[in-house]
């Protein structure tokens, strides 16, 4: 079967939020489901009016056009946190049965959560009989961890960043949904629609490589995303034993294992930038020096490897040989999954639960992959090339001078790539103009078309304001293209921004989830547990319910830059553009505090610094050190 021969069906739900309260609630009896979109994979759509029909007769037509429609998959974005949970309360509250399921059987769940990278997610795991349930916020949060190229996980930023956002297509903020729905719903209507085109289009890009795994593993296509992938290899394992009539052992005891070499040389900006990279540096050290579970008596563990790596290695051709941006994406989405599960073969050898684990392996894997990837940083530096970062597997370096043209720097990674064994490739991943490099895994890139990339949690936290994240962005930009002087102009913009209230307080505000009741945050705060939070506190004092789940906008408020946020804080729905109250030295504060921690680069006030390279067994560490230090 392939992945378009699937009947697909999108769906989305736009809901109506109380007045006073910033967000929906399904547990609240004032708020309501005011649209319903669908489409599928065939072209068809169709809107649920929430101004023709009352909330109960919307679901009821919903469970009809399923049932119609019969769709083998269903997709949504951010569909098992959010629009599910809310049609499950919704039908719950008005006595309409969910019988969805191919046998008549109605939606079930029940808790649960994943781990993707550092990242824990709960949601509640939906089953429908005959049918697959997939979420591509969940599928965007497994592209980020191979790519680490998306800004936001919203379906708008998605659809944006990989280009399928049509000219047309109309926008609602996610705040104002209730006032479409009285003023212009129309309006909301094609918002709803377009968001299910858009999701089917993302689909379209970053399912058909989970569609491939669920005919390699034993698991359906609706658990592919939800399972870990040191778990699916185990079930290969189980599955072929289990098939020979063969015992299957029990997993080794854990022990530690070192990690790969990382080590950062350089920092601040640099031009005319490189990155090689060693392709699956660590499945190719496995093959090449048979570094294999000894418990795998009947080889599974080498053959599979093989296979995969080689879908890669053609997912990766066909990437770089595709003619239009949609191929492109698809074909990196499919090579970014094969990536992860193949390297998930040298995590399997260190995964506690897997039945053939063996930590012994481990440890002789990761020693090869630092001499080699050592090895190769030797060798640039004995060509005159300025190392700036290394991490396990790529490095990202200025070449020699000499090396000027672009086949000059292919045959610098071909003499390179000459002096590792053989199986084991290394490969030119990227040309940029441009790089700052501020800490570990922490650095900006600037490609050839002017696009700015920005990597690391301490460049781009989602923890940062609205206005923090716009002035970085701008400042790495000005940064990268060597205009640093025009830096301090746009900080003294958005000062004046914020002493002269020109921006709407969305641009200062925080958004926060509540994740315990009020119950549960006032008793830990008896118990010392925790500290006073805003959000909670703001919740406390409105004379609405707040419950788990509710987000709250605040901002902070006073005179002072530093003040006590929790007992200087405000609902940002409560802000007053003709009598704005923000805390205005605490925010430029705040920018002041972000611009010193680049001042060095920006002003060129760079300190006299010395680098120290920490030993501890087989990794290195590099520290740069004032010499006064």
């Amino acid at each position: 079967m392939r992945f378009r021969d699937l009947k697909r069906m999108q769906v989305d739900i736009e809901t109506y939020c109380q007045e006073c309260f910033t967000f929906p609630n399904s547990a609240r009896e004032s708020d309501r489901i005011t649209a319903i979109a669908m489409s599928d994979s065939a072209g068809w759509g169709r809107l649920i009016s929430g101004k023709e029909l009352d909330e109960g007769d919307m679901l009821r037509e919903f469970v009809k056009e399923i049932c119609k429609r019969d769709p083998d998959v269903i997709e949504g974005h951010n569909l098992i946190r959010f629009d599910l949970e809310y049609i499950e309360a919704r039908a719950k509250r008005h006595k309409v049965a969910l019988t969805l399921g191919r046998d008549g059987s109605r939606l079930g769940g029940h808790a649960a959560r994943m781990q993707i990278a550092e990242r824990t997610i709960t949601y509640r795991k939906y089953g429908i009989f005959g049918r697959h349930i997939i979420d591509t916020w969940i599928l965007a949060q497994h592209y980020d961890v191979a790519t680490r190229e998306l800004e936001s996980f919203g379906l708008k930023d998605i659809a944006r960043q990989f280009g399928i956002a049509g000219a047309g297509r109309t926008y609602a903020p996610g705040d104002k949904t209730s006032w479409y729905f009285d003023h212009d719903p129309d309006a909301l209507f094609r918002y709803a629609l377009d968001n299910v085109r858009e999701t089917r289009a993302i689909a379209e890009i970053l399912s058909p490589s989970y569609f491939v795994e669920a005919q390699i593993f034993p698991y359906s296509y609706q658990n592919i995303p939800l399972r870990g992938n040191a778990t699916k290899i185990d079930a290969l394992f189980l599955r072929e034993y289990l098939h020979q009539r063969r015992s299957v052992p029990y997993p080794n005891e854990g022990r530690d294992v070192a990690g790969g070499f990382t080590h950062m040389e350089y920092q601040g900006a640099a031009q005319r930038v490189l990155h090689s990279d060693v392709t699956s540096l660590y499945p190719s050290v496995m093959l090449v020096y048979n570094y294999l579970p000894q418990k795998d008596e009947l080889g599974v563990f080498a053959g599979l490897l093989c296979d995969l790596r080689g879908f890669r290695i053609k997912a990766k051709e066909l990437a770089r040989g595709a003619s239009d941006d949609e191929s492109r994406v698809y074909f990196n989405a499919l090579q970014s999954t094969f990536k992860i599960l193949i390297n998930s073969f040298y995590g399997y050898l260190g995964f506690q639960m897997g039945h053939f684990n063996d930590f012994e392996a481990a440890n002789q894997v990761t020693a090869k992959g630092r001499e080699l990837i050592q090895s190769a940083i030797g060798w640039l530096k004995d060509s005159q090339a300025k190392i700036i970062e290394v991490d396990t597997d790529g490095i990202y370096f200025v070449p020699p001078e000499n090396v000027q043209t672009e086949a000059d720097e292919e045959r610098l990674i071909a003499d390179l790539a000459a002096i590792l064994p053989k199986g084991i490739e290394l490969e030119l991943d990227g040309r940029y103009p441009a790089m700052f490099s501020y800490k570990m895994k922490n650095y900006a890139l600037l490609d050839d078309q002017g696009r700015l990339r920005i990597k690391g949690s301490g460049l781009r936290s989602r923890g940062l304001e609205l206005f923090q994240r716009e002035w970085l962005e701008e400042m790495l930009r000005l940064l990268l293209k060597n205009e640093r002087e025009k830096i301090p102009e746009i900080y003294n913009r958005f000062v004046d921004d914020i002493d002269q209230h020109r921006r709407p307080i969305s641009w200062l505000a925080k958004t926060e989830t509540l994740q315990d009741s009020l119950e549960t945050y006032q008793a830990k705060l008896k118990t010392k547990k925790r500290n006073p939070g805003a959000p909670y506190e703001l919740a406390l004092k409105a004379e609405r319910r707040y419950q788990p789940g509710d987000q709250i906008s605040y901002y902070v408020t006073g005179m002072k830059a530093n003040v006590r946020i929790n007992e200087n804080c405000k609902l940002a729905a409560d802000w007053d553009a003709e009598k704005p109250d923000e805390n205005v030295e605490h925010y430029k504060a705040k920018l002041r505090e972000l611009y010193d921690k680049f001042k060095p680069w920006i002003e060129l006030e760079k300190p006299s610094e010395q680098k120290v390279t920490l030993s501890t067994g087989p990794a290195q560490f590099s520290l740069f050190v004032p010499e006064s230090g």
